[in-house]
């Protein structure tokens, strides 16, 4: 399903969707403006297109305990393609790393990373990070507060 077939009741269906991914079949035909069985179908097309990827709670991280967000900008030493492969690898197994974002320019990566607190942020990035063999530098930034924190894209959704 390409981005130009789409018509305006999937992209109603995606706008919602991404607001309240826990909205009823009902309620989001009711809001799609169909009844619910073609909307439950649509739904399932939009699904096996990957269009949508999953579903997922929003967590509260500091009333879980994780008082520290920050980022880390990693530069390696080689950016060959073994090398940036292997280094995504790496990243999948640190939990701490929320996202992972490879770059062009200067920074090679960009983490965003969450953490007990300061010293547990801080032992990440000089323990971890920058232990890996392929890390010429990190550098790190912390999150001081989150002005906007809007997940998914912006859908333009007519009617």
């Amino acid at each position: 399903m390409e981005h130009h077939k789409l018509d305006s009741i999937d992209l109603r269906i995606l706008s919602e969707l991404q607001a309240n991914g826990r909205i009823t079949n009902v309620e989001l035909s009711r809001r799609a403006k169909i009844t619910a069985p073609p909307c439950l179908r649509r739904m399932r097309t939009l699904e096996k297109a990957g269009l949508i990827k999953g579903y997922h709670a929003e967590l509260d991280g500091k009333a879980l305990g994780f008082e520290v967000m920050g980022f880390v900008f990693v530069g390696l030493q080689s950016q060959n393609d073994h090398d940036l492969k292997a280094f995504e690898e790496r990243v999948r197994q640190w939990p701490q790393v929320r996202e992972c974002h490879m770059l062009n320019g200067e920074t090679d990566f960009l983490l965003k990373v969450v953490a007990k607190d300061l010293s547990a942020f801080q032992s990440f990035v000089t323990d971890v990070v920058t232990a890996e063999k392929n890390v010429a530098r990190a550098r790190s930034s912390l999150v001081i507060h989150a002005s906007k924190n809007e997940p998914g894209v912006p859908l333009e959704v007519k009617g």
